[in-house]
């Protein structure tokens, strides 16, 4: 493949190992009935701090294991692949790493369970795995942190898929209960052997990729499937990894990229962001004496949230990202997560945590131990602070470093969508959970130590992502206005902050030249539905440089989207979201190559790669790669919803800068921070407000000739009417954070 990755015509559920090739044998199922049945333990025992903390989080995933049965079944087609496809898929979009369906019969039940009536009737069982990470080197002190801690991490990461996807087939109907090592009621590896995930051995079950590096899980429920053969003893043969397996068979992952990614340092993410240039300040100018800090309030889904933006909106705004079943499973575990955000500190200072670069590289192996894929730490500016929580009351910075995550949304499920149909929330919604989660543990662990730390998260963040990013040196301020672009994974991804007064060294920002790429690229604001994203030139708003969006437009756009949940059409059809690993297309490595190390020649290649990328297709949707069913959730009920945007690329459409209108909401028109109802906007005097628009030249000038500050960067101020925070802010279905909503900054 030269531009498409090895895996473009490979089925999303089939998962990244090539588990279709290996061979099979039915009679492993006879011989699996005549052995007795043991009920699986926990992998070790778990003494650490670090261990006890993602013991923490995997007793909240287990109050998911059960639950309330939705009223109606969803509609379903009479095929079983289908139903394959959706519950495999949903497992892999989730990060297990293989996953098997078999059917169960009585003798896979543990005798001693309280199954009750679930033995008779769930007669299917999902089984996943999970691998186990790399431990950190010897050298690093985060391997004295995770040593026992393999296993735990593990199961906690087993127990948060199997939790929502129990969830996911609750809420399409059906019954389903889940099961992790020591809280099920299924002998878990006669499960992995019947659903050809492994091989029972003289030494246990082992799996032909993973060896006896993972942790099971499994769901059993009554929903009909087809169910996958076991393997047979040959699999773990060398044929299971040769020369096919090296190369990626039938667009699977390689081996090369599997041992590519393994000989990587763990503080480095997969991605070589070494490599990219740094610099002192981000590459868009900030004048950090005059960005205001804004409140919650001010945020258009909040203000949505409260009724600034009608009727409507206001009431979708509770249900817009979370209205299909997988997303409202994954909503209940983000719900559930909130209260372990901040925690009490420990009084006694763990030692070794002296040395500031070291506690920094720890922190970063840390983070990609629980699954982070770029991590970057920075000191966090004042304005990077809200000004006030939801409920009015102000903030007071409280930390001084930043560590901040970005978690893939990943790229075949993009692949398969519009962007704007009905996955597009559960794509938000799973970024946000593993964020909360990765940043969570490593908050509890940091305050076990004896140090102050708290997960920033989008249900409840204190602090503003974006400019954290570029601090931190993940990425670029893009065309498509309030949002990074990373180098290697662009727009395609969610963020979650550590905010921490734990010592640690600071990256700096970068610069790949994609303030040359935008400006040369108007995709984005070519295939926007709703047309907020601008094709004219950066402005200064609110302090910042910026292509600015139309904030309102794209707010009332994705609460309201009847066609799909929210949207991220932007980061579908962005050129630079691509797949850049060894099993990506080759030249799309080369042009990613050439961007960062050759940012020379971007005025010359960068229209020409945007042609070359229109025609092949990039943003176009793979059907091959569509996974999940397209069901709405009304009054509880998964149903047929009355349409699904099926947008693919609009080649044809006019690009004239000069005739799309944008709307300012400058700081000096947000509601106040402490205002309870509605405010509503006034979109005239924001189209009006473009008189007061800077370029970036002109506020250089300014600043140089020690102009004041123009008035309209000063905030609204609090109308004196702060409510508690167990009044407003209990509103929200969950608390927004910047980073997946338009802001006003």
């Amino acid at each position: 493949m030269l531009i498409h990755p090895k895996s473009k015509d490979r089925p999303f559920h089939f998962g990244p190992f090539p588990l279709e090739v290996l061979p099979r044998d039915d009679g492993v199922t006879e011989r699996e009935r005549r052995l007795a049945l043991r009920p699986v333990s926990r992998n070790e025992m778990h003494n650490s701090l670090f261990a006890r903390t993602a013991d923490h989080y995997r007793e909240i995933f287990r109050r998911f294991l059960r639950g309330t049965v939705a009223p109606a079944r969803a509609p379903l087609p009479a095929e079983l692949e289908p139903r394959v496809a959706d519950i495999k898929g949903a497992a892999y979009f989730m990060d297990a790493s293989q996953v098997g369906i078999c059917r169960l019969s009585e003798w896979a039940w543990l005798p001693d369970s309280e199954a009750g009536t679930e033995k008779a009737a769930q007669a299917f069982a999902v089984a996943i795995l999970v691998e186990y990470a790399r431990l950190p080197e010897p050298d690093n002190i985060a391997h004295g942190w995770t040593g026992d801690a393999v296993g735990a991490v593990a199961d906690m990461r087993a127990a948060e898929i199997i939790a929502v996807l129990a969830e996911h087939i609750r809420c399409m109907g059906f019954t389903a209960r889940g099961h992790i090592a020591g809280e099920c009621a299924l002998d878990l590896e006669k499960v992995a052997v019947l659903s050809g995930l492994a091989v029972r051995t003289e030494r246990g079950i082992e799996n032909p990729y993973l060896g006896r590096r993972f942790a099971i899980a499994a769901v059993s429920t009554d929903y009909e499937l087809i169910a996958d053969r076991p393997l047979h003893a040959d699999a773990l043969g060398p044929s299971s990894r040769g020369l096919r397996y090296w190369w990626g068979i039938n667009g699977a992952q390689s081996g090369r990229e599997r041992n590519r990614q393994a000989r990587r340092a763990t503080h480095l993410s997969r991605y070589p962001m070494e490599t990219v240039k740094r610099v002192e300040r981000p590459t868009t100018l900030i004048l950090d004496d005059e960005v205001p800090r804004v409140s919650k309030r001010a945020a258009f889904f909040q203000r949505a949230l409260h009724g600034d933006l009608g009727e409507k909106a206001k009431r979708e705004r509770r249900r817009f990202a979370f209205k299909t079943p997988f997303s409202y499973a994954l909503l209940q575990a983000i719900r559930a997560l909130v209260p372990s955000q901040d925690g009490d500190v420990s009084a006694t200072v763990a030692a070794g945590f002296e040395d500031a670069a070291a506690n920094a590289r720890a922190i970063k192996s840390l983070s990609y131990f629980l699954g982070s894929d770029l991590t970057g730490i920075c000191e966090i500016p004042r304005y990077a602070w809200s000004s006030h929580k939801e409920d009015g009351n102000e903030i007071t910075p409280y930390h001084r470093y930043a560590v901040v995550m970005l978690i893939d949304q990943g790229y075949d499920t993009m692949e398969g969508a519009s962007g704007d149909d009905w996955i597009s929330g559960a794509q938000s919604m799973r970024g946000y959970l593993r964020g909360a989660e990765i940043a969570g543990i490593m908050a509890e662990f940091i305050r076990g130590s004896g140090f102050s730390a708290r997960s920033q998260t989008n249900a409840d963040s204190d602090v503003l992502h974006i400019p954290l990013i570029l601090w931190a040196g993940l990425g670029e301020l893009s065309r498509i206005g309030e949002l990074v672009l990373n180098p290697f994974v662009g727009p395609r991804f969610k963020s979650v902050v550590l905010t921490t007064d734990l010592p640690m060294d600071v990256d700096k920002p970068i610069d790949f030249g994609l303030q040359t790429f935008c400006s040369n690229c108007w995709k984005c604001a070519r295939e926007c539905p709703c047309n907020a994203i601008p094709y004219g030139n950066k402005v200064m708003f609110n302090g910042y440089e910026m292509w600015k969006p139309d904030v309102e437009r794209c707010a009332r756009y994705r609460v309201t989207n009847s066609k799909g949940a929210a949207c991220g059409r932007c980061m579908k059809t962005c050129p630079i979201n691509k797949v850049v690993d060894a099993d990506g297309g080759l030249l799309t490595r080369v042009a990613s190559w050439m961007g960062i190390n050759a940012m020379w020649l971007k005025p010359l290649l960068v229209p020409i790669a945007t042609w070359v990328d229109d025609r092949a297709g990039n943003g176009m949707r793979n059907p091959v790669k569509k996974w999940w069913f397209d069901h709405e959730l009304v009054d509880g009920v998964a149903v047929a919803p009355k349409g699904t945007n099926q947008r693919n690329l609009d080649l044809h459409k006019n690009v004239d800068p000069a005739h799309k209108t944008i709307a300012y909401y400058h700081a000096n028109m947000m509601p106040p921070p402490d205002e309870p109802g509605p405010v509503e906007v006034d979109r005239k005097a924001a189209l009006a407000a473009a008189s007061l628009i800077e370029t970036p030249e002109q506020a250089r000038a300014r600043v140089a000739s020690r102009g004041s500050v123009p008035l309209h960067y000063i905030p609204t101020p609090a109308a004196g009417a702060a409510k508690s925070s167990s009044g407003l802010a209990a509103e929200s279905p969950y608390k927004s954070s910047q980073h997946d909503e338009p802001r006003v900054r």
